[in-house]
């Protein structure tokens, strides 16, 4: 299929390795060994082939060539700093680091790390030579210029001596070069994540955490970036992270904890991305939640890590699941981002504030015309804008991007709609640009997504989305083009918190009956609808998950699904249930009897009139009564913890692209249409025919 990113992030990377080195010391040598080994082991690697070639072109060709390449290794010898192409280039690579996460691996070859850092030897003798060239200069703004490329190039080294690499003075270079070749797998597997590319206003804080991060003492090691929603937060600790990680021992961003943490088996989910980031293997034998937590406490004791988590609500739940801050080595880090100001101590808080005027003017600026301000005729336009937005960074993004698209007149039109909005509810601000959404089927699809698709894998809704709409993939595109949604480095459907509330609030604004909106996603209620059995033909979409509602019980709220159970629910059609289930022998009947005591049984009958019924989730339900009416629309149907040995032939299959029964109790599975994924994993005694 067509992989779809996000238009900040499309540009292509057809290197996997950077090579930079000083072609006098190495290029015949040790670069030139550690080239061959680079492509013997499948990297793509970019090294300039003639120095004679050096100038304008091959500087044009460079310049491409670092945004374009995964990595960078760079082979620091004795003689490196005394040429200014190769201070250029490290320039070039180290700012490319610091914002978009590319990984740098500095090889310091016959040449000790602290000598770079400190610049004394040869590097001394070279800046020495560049000073003096600097002196002799006789115009001001040339010796005003140059004096400031001497400055970039000192800070540049001492960045680069700090960063994690590998020293050879003496030994095997065969064994030294496996070493750098292990890394490279290492690193060229790395996505980094996604950052926004008009990043305002921030780098003051960015630069304050940074000096913590830097500090190396195991004073402090937790600190929160807080703030309202949309203000920024994430974004922050993506770039702190990105400058950042690779001085630490091991790294791990883990995003939406907030979220993840609700799943069902979430705590396992986080346990296991935070080993695999920092080990770089996939762990084995975690099969519980104090399994996991052992392993975390081994790998954290004796590692200098970076961990950053972002949307945490609780910190003493999440240090349940991660660990303590005690566990940590001397150095680690834990950077939290939350909405909660009183998650730690003040002095642990750093919070984020919203865009002065500004800042605000040019961060909209940027998203509506591509530059720091507007056209003339436009200011007076983008001051109402902003002034609109009251600072927050993404309603700033979303307008400017939905008014980009916009001819002159429509602005005023646009911006009178929203100074209409009281108290500038920022849901309503954002959803403008969803109102601009010209087609129904792009207005289908952000609902969609929003209620039922945040964090699915972008192939498995594609190949769900399109067996009713065969231009998703465009749709896709143009939600991503109107920020209205994102897909991350494990190409995951994934959209802003505020975003996506604001979906589910057109859904709620559809009807004040639940059973007549078009798609059912809050648990408690969708419960209700199915016992009352209240639902429509309005309902598209619907999931209910006993699991995630047996969670909330368990912290202190008593759940619709307690209040359900104390109904005494098998008595209400005791006679049904006599009836037993449609069952899995193909017309065998079975009793229907409790897993548990605390088992609900719904009826299938609560089914009958949603007719336009296309995706469902029924994850732990127990269902009473025959499926002969059951929706014959279905596309999608994910029935965790599936109650029945075999999948009744009642059922309508016809137009079903995705049947995830995984947990379940089948015994054989008999199909009678194929469906494009089909998921059983942990079924006991399972024949496929």
């Amino acid at each position: 299929m067509v992989v779809i990113r996000s238009h900040e992030t499309c540009s292509s990377t057809p290197y996997d390795v950077f090579l930079s080195f000083r072609g006098e010391d190495t290029r015949y040598t040790f670069t030139d060994h550690l080239y061959k080994a680079l492509l013997q082991h499948g990297f793509y690697t970019f090294r300039d082939e003639d120095e004679m070639q050096k100038g304008e072109r091959l500087k044009s060709e460079l310049e491409k060539a670092i945004p374009q390449s995964k990595s960078s290794i760079i082979v620091i010898s004795e003689d490196y700093a005394s040429s200014t192409w190769c201070l250029d280039e490290l320039v070039m690579i180290l700012g490319r680091r610091r914002t978009s996460g590319h990984v740098v691996l500095p090889v310091f070859y016959h040449v000790e790390p602290s000598e770079v850092r400190k610049q004394t030897g040869r590097i001394a003798d070279a800046f020495a030579k560049y000073e003096k060239q600097c002196d002799g200069k006789t115009d001001s703004e040339g010796k005003r210029t140059w004096m400031e490329k001497i400055q970039g190039w000192r800070s540049a080294l001492k960045e680069v001596a700090d960063l994690n690499g590998h020293h050879h003075v003496d030994g095997y270079e065969s064994k030294f070069i496996d070493k750098i070749i292990e890394d490279t797998k290492v690193n060229v597997s790395r996505t980094p994540l996604h950052v926004d590319p008009y990043i305002i206003g921030i780098h003051s804080q960015v630069e304050k955490i940074n000096i913590w991060l830097q500090d190396g003492s195991n004073n402090d090691i937790v600190r929160a970036i807080c703030g309202m929603g949309g203000i920024g937060k994430t974004t922050m600790a993506k770039i702190v992270y990105h400058q950042n990680f690779q001085s630490f021992d091991g790294s791990s961003f883990i995003t939406n904890i907030r979220e993840e943490s609700k799943q069902l088996e979430g705590s396992l989910k986080l346990q296991t991305q935070l080993i695999s980031d920092i080990t770089k293997r996939n762990p084995r034998n975690i099969h519980n939640v104090h399994a996991g937590l052992a392993e975390i406490r081994n790998l954290v004791f004796s590692k200098r890590v970076l961990l950053v988590l972002d949307d945490v609500e609780d910190v003493d739940r999440l240090y349940d699941v991660l660990g303590r801050p005690d566990w940590l080595f001397r150095g680690s880090k834990v950077i939290i981002t939350t909405r909660h100001e009183s998650m730690l101590q003040p002095h642990q808080m750093l919070r984020v504030e919203k865009l002065g005027q500004g800042e605000s003017f040019k961060l909209f600026s940027l998203q509506a015309f591509g530059k720091d301000f507007p056209p003339e005729s436009y200011t007076k336009h983008t001051i109402r804008a902003v002034q609109i937005c009251e600072g927050l960074p993404l309603a700033l993004k979303v307008i400017g991007t939905f008014l980009s698209r916009k001819r002159e007149g429509e602005w005023v039109l646009e911006l009178t709609k929203l100074e209409s909005i009281p108290h500038r509810e920022i849901l309503e601000i954002l959803k403008i640009s969803y109102d601009s959404l010209q087609d129904n089927y792009d207005k289908s699809l952000f609902l969609d997504i929003a209620c039922f698709f945040v964090g699915i894998n972008i192939d498995y809704a594609i190949k769900i989305l399109e067996k009713w709409d065969h231009l998703v993939k465009i749709r896709i595109q143009n939600l991503i083009n109107r920020c209205l949604l994102t897909i991350d480095h494990r190409m995951v459907l994934t959209m802003h918190r505020l975003i996506q509330d604001m979906g589910r609030k057109v859904v709620q604004e559809e009807s004040r009956e639940v059973g007549e909106r078009s798609r059912l996603w809050h648990h408690q209620e969708v419960l209700n609808v199915l016992e009352y059995e209240t639902g429509t033909k309005a309902v598209e979409g619907l999931t209910l998950d006993m699991h995630m509602l047996k969670e909330v019980g368990n912290h202190g709220k008593k759940s619709n699904y307690e209040e359900f159970r104390n109904k005494s629910i098998l008595s209400m059609y005791a006679s049904s249930l006599k009836r037993s289930f449609i069952n899995f022998n193909y017309g065998q009947s079975v009793s229907t009897t409790r897993t548990s005591q605390n088992d609900v049984y719904l009826r299938t009958d609560a089914f009958t009139s949603m007719r336009k019924l296309r995706l469902l989730v029924l994850n732990y339900v127990q269902l009473a009564g025959n499926f002969d009416n059951f929706p014959k629309g279905l596309v999608w149907l994910s029935w965790h913890g599936f109650p029945l040995k075999s999948i009744p032939v009642e059922f309508h299959l016809k137009k079903l692209v995705a049947l995830d029964l995984s947990h379940s109790r089948l015994e054989r599975v008999w199909m009678e249409t194929p469906v494009c994924y089909l998921f059983i994993c942990f079924s006991s005694f399972l024949n496929l025919w």
